[in-house]
């Protein structure tokens, strides 16, 4: 469900999340970044003692930061509200039904449960996911899969942009 006709635009966000990678999650890799540029350093005596340093640091920082340019957003608009999982986008009038997966379900989720035709944005250290089951003749994707950190609220706003009751079926979102 994307294509370049429509730009998501700040002023009618409903909700919206950046999927990054948490500063704890930071050490491991730049520590081993570091180590081995210790190693090309000690293979390469020719080679000047910052190179290594100077060139593998700044990459994985940089890596770090491309994970997590992921951005999770829901915009309001007067016309049609839409969901946006990085570049690509659902409206609403497609969501059949809304289903938070939490962290004790997420591994089933991705696994045995995973329809190999659904779009899946997954960021192992967001522990949570969303999981949006389409309702659009034309797409083969069954739903979509897409880590969130606040699984309640986005699914709450889901099905009250799409018209859908609680789950439950006792009326509408709030």
């Amino acid at each position: 469900m994307t294509d370049g006709a429509h730009t998501r635009t700040n002023s009618d966000l409903a909700h919206g999340e950046r999927l990054f990678v948490p500063w704890w999650d930071w050490p491991v890799p730049l520590i081993g970044a570091g180590l081995l540029a210790a190693q090309v350093q000690l293979a390469f005596p020719g080679v000047p003692l910052w190179l290594p340093y100077a060139l593998l640091l700044p990459l994985a920082a940089a890596l770090l930061l491309a994970l997590g340019r992921v951005r999770v957003a829901l915009t309001a608009d007067a016309d049609e509200s839409q969901l946006w999982v990085g570049d690509a986008h659902l409206p609403l009038r497609y969501v059949a039904a809304v289903d938070e997966v939490p962290k004790e379900d997420k591994r089933r989720a991705l696994g045995p449960e995973l329809d190999p035709a659904a779009f899946c944005v997954h960021r192992p250290w967001v522990r949570t996911m969303v999981r949006v089951h389409l309702d659009d003749p034309r797409d083969p994707t069954p739903y979509w899969l897409i880590s969130t950190r606040h699984p309640a609220r986005l699914a709450a706003l889901l099905r009250e942009g799409a018209g859908l009751g609680h789950p439950d079926g006792t009326g509408t979102a709030e």
